[in-house]
């Protein structure tokens, strides 16, 4: 079922009281008018981009006068223990910096083998969150999440993991979704921007 016919199925259950996007590769062109009486309210073409699916967003929920409910809750980051897997120095050394200035306390891992052993070491609930490069040698970012969140222990699955990779939304970085990311943050970092992923996805 393509997202046209999943758009109309969708129309005829919730009405028009939802915002409906179409991401798509190809140009919307040969598809605009077919889409538009199926009830989609927009297109964003890929590859994606946080800030334009995000702008994209906000735009389409204002254009149907719905309302966005805000995520008051943001976790304490003082005191939290940060696992850091970076396999250049200078790089490593920067996102510490800006860590420090939340008072988090970071652990370094030259490759995602080392930092697997570090999770694996420490006890359950020890990390608050990890950072992770995508492309790192002898263990790459990819591998070494999915080798975690595949561990039988109660914090695999639940600890956020937020990969850290130069060129955003990438189709390398697409399929990571599938490894068990839950964010993507490109570098170099924003401070203020990795302080609200960490902030949202911490409980």
């Amino acid at each position: 079922m393509d997202g046209v016919e999943t758009t109309r199925r969708i129309r005829e259950i919730v009405g028009n009281a939802s915002a409906i996007i179409i991401l798509t590769a190809y140009h919307w062109n040969d598809v605009l008018e077919e889409a538009l009486r199926a009830g989609v309210d927009s297109f964003i073409p890929k590859p994606l981009f946080a800030a334009t699916v995000m702008e994209e967003f906000q735009s389409t929920i204002k254009r149907k006068g719905l309302t966005v409910k805000k995520h008051e809750q943001k976790a304490e980051l003082t005191g939290r223990h940060i696992l850091l897997a970076e396999d250049l120095q200078i790089n490593a050394e920067i996102i510490v910096m800006i860590l420090q200035m939340r008072e988090i306390e970071t652990d370094i891992a030259k490759n995602g083998r080392i930092a697997v052993e570090k999770f694996t070491e420490h006890p359950i609930g020890y990390y608050d969150a990890i950072l992770i490069d995508i492309r790192m040698p002898e263990m790459d970012g990819l591998e070494a999440t999915r080798t975690i969140r595949a561990m039988d222990r109660e914090d695999a699955k639940t600890i956020p993991i937020i990969a850290l990779t130069a060129n955003a939304f990438d189709e390398d970085d697409q399929r990571s979704l599938q490894a068990g990311f839950n964010a993507h943050l490109s570098k170099p970092g924003e401070p203020d921007v990795l302080f609200e992923t960490l902030e949202s996805l911490i409980k």
